[in-house]
């Protein structure tokens, strides 16, 4: 709860994040833990649970922030590359505790051309320490060598605490304006950037979060989300620190391979809360049979968080029909908006209200207008008009939103769709030594000369109190003169499409706008229906949902839609590797300029 003057914990004391945490070790000691499940090597599937007590790991973090400190990296950033697992929490914590800028960041996978990103993180941020745990140390000084960068960068083992005591730690001066650690936004540019997230964002932030989901001591909660990602960093393993609460999570292979298994950690420890990308949400959908779903049992279940992409209404709506049976109740759906460049959660639906699911006049939104199909000013016979039906992302607890037309800069009033613009205490410091780039997102004003405003690049409007989100500007795709949202086409496109694993949408420019759509599918099986009329089915469907005049389809194999390391969609690399013959294609329905166009790039 917040004190009488308004502050989060810890923001009226030295120690920032760090006081909240040695709060909470000293409250309940290893009563509170953090428990994770591995696969267990060998025949059958078994799991293993392995837990660390907030005792122990304030030791450990104590430990590894001695030895920091003795190499004097007092406000230097240090990469943190770990395998899903424990030992990441400790060396997380240790860099609070020593005051050393923690840059959590995905193992390099040489073969699957992450490892470059990673190489422009490192030089970006200047780093000069990797920490890892024991196993990867060698693989890393070995990729550091044939990166070049042998004797510039060096790797500490953080399981192997040589020379090092917890007691020799000791408490470094920090405040609210104190820099906790970067960010790097999961993006597919050349020129990753390191959002600067501080102490107070972090107290701030945490303490959204608390009011939203009504966060206690008894919370349990259970995920799967990277660490590297805001979502698991903040929501997996920051918040049960500030709440003093346990925490249960596997890694995202192991989910992926068997996604019951997060339902069967909900069973078995009673969870309240879970959280997840929509996709998540998909797979368990798509993936868990029918046997499975014995002995489940979701009833202790009291927020189901849904965020970091769009929300799609039929997974909400197939959920509940799907886990009903078993507890999954309608009201636990938590339908949230955020970013990095705001710690985490900007706003997120009422607890224990579920989802407000809507349908919109889809022309009007072409033209930024909101106007629910129970309007009166919406116009035509119901069964006429196109549809969309949008998933509201509730209001904000404290921070300030507005919805601002991006070249006049004019707030928007309620019901008008414009770019979201945030102020207040969560929103980070900036970009980290990109201070071009900082005041053009984190200071904005707007034409009444209100401000500074971070601008999220998010297109969406208000109404009835609650944020919609309608699309990200660099993806809004116009075609004569109407505003169509990539992920809507791909929504289209995936009811169109049975076969259909993903999609991506965006436009390429043949001196008119042409919109394409990228769907990874399976072979058809014997007596299914050929790819190439499926093509064209799924053309003709959407095509007519929204009015398009030019459509084209492509569909190719697995991992044809690029991906940045946290799942969302890159629409723009699927478009260069489309164009650059880097997709192979299975079947397509394409406009000859499109086809043209694609033929030429690749020659």
């Amino acid at each position: 709860m917040r004190s009488r003057d308004g502050l989060a914990r810890g923001e009226g004391q030295g120690g920032g994040f760090v006081s909240v945490v040695r709060e909470n070790v000293a409250s309940y000691g290893d009563q509170r833990y953090f428990t994770f499940v591995s696969e267990e090597r060998g025949p059958g599937r078994t799991y293993r649970e392995t837990e660390l007590g907030f005792a122990d790991l304030d030791r450990r973090a104590r430990t590894l922030a001695a030895r920091l400190q003795g190499y004097d990296l007092q406000d230097r950033a240090v990469m943190l590359l770990y395998p899903e697992g424990l030992e990441f929490v400790s060396a997380f914590v240790g860099c609070l505790y020593a005051r050393v800028l923690a840059v959590p960041a995905p193992l390099p996978e040489l073969d699957a051309g992450r490892s470059g990103r990673t190489r422009r993180i490192i030089a970006d941020a200047d780093i000069r320490w990797i920490l890892t745990d024991r196993a990867h140390r060698g693989i890393l000084e070995k990729w550091l060598a044939d990166a070049g960068l042998a004797g510039e960068v060096g790797c500490l083992d953080t399981e192997t605490g040589v020379g090092a005591d917890p007691g020799d730690w000791s408490m470094p001066d920090i405040g609210p304006d104190t820099l906790a650690f970067l960010q790097y936004t999961s993006g597919s540019t050349s020129e990753p950037k390191g959002v600067m997230v501080s102490h107070g964002n972090l107290l701030h932030n945490a303490e959204e979060i608390k009011r939203r989901i009504h966060g206690r001591p008894d919370t349990v909660g259970t995920g799967w989300v990277p660490h590297y990602h805001d979502m698991g960093l903040l929501g997996q393993f920051l918040q049960p620190l500030y709440l003093g609460c346990r925490y249960v999570f596997t890694s995202p292979i192991t989910f992926v391979k068997r996604p019951v298994l997060w339902l069967e950690l909900i069973t078995r420890h009673r969870a309240t809360i879970m959280l997840a990308p929509n996709f998540g949400y998909e797979l368990c959908l798509r993936r868990v049979t029918d046997r499975q779903l014995e002995g489940l049992d979701l009833s202790s279940l009291r927020t189901a968080k849904n965020g970091a992409e769009p929300v799609r209404p039929a997974t909400l709506r197939r959920m509940v029909e799907r886990f009903g049976p078993v507890g999954f109740r309608p009201d636990v759906w938590m339908p949230c908006y955020g970013m990095a460049e705001t710690t985490l959660l900007i706003t997120g639906a009422s607890f224990g209200k579920g989802a407000v699911v809507r349908d919109f006049d889809a022309d009007a939104l072409t033209h930024d207008l909101a106007i629910p199909l129970d309007d009166p000013l919406a116009t035509g016979h119901p069964g006429e008009r196109a549809t969309r039906r949008l998933v509201g992302n509730g209001s904000a607890v404290t921070l300030d939103v507005r919805i601002v037309e991006p070249e006049s800069r004019v707030v928007r009033p309620a019901g008008h769709v414009g770019e979201i613009w945030v102020r207040g205490g969560s929103v980070a410091k900036g970009y980290w030594r990109r201070p071009s780039q900082t005041r053009e997102t984190f200071h904005a004003f707007t034409a009444d000369g209100a401000g500074p405003y971070l601008r999220t690049g998010d297109l969406g409007f208000v109404l009835d109190g609650e944020l919609y989100v309608t699309g990200r500007i660099k993806d809004l795709i116009i075609v004569n003169g109407r505003n169509i949202h990539a992920h809507d086409l791909e929504e289209a496109a995936q009811s169109a499409n049975p076969k259909a694993r993903t999609s991506a949408a965006f436009s390429i420019d043949t001196g008119t706008e042409q919109v394409v759509i990228v769907q990874e599918v399976g072979a058809p099986a014997a007596g299914e229906t050929p790819l190439s009329e499926l093509a064209a089915r799924t053309k003709t469907r959407v095509a007519r949902a929204f009015d398009l005049p030019a459509l084209s389809v492509v569909f190719a194999g697995r991992g044809a839609v690029r991906r940045t390391t946290s799942g969302k969609i890159q629409r723009g690399l699927t478009r260069q590797a489309l164009l650059n013959g880097k997709i192979t294609q299975l079947a397509t329905d394409l406009q000859p300029v499109v086809s043209k166009q694609i033929s030429q790039k690749r020659d």
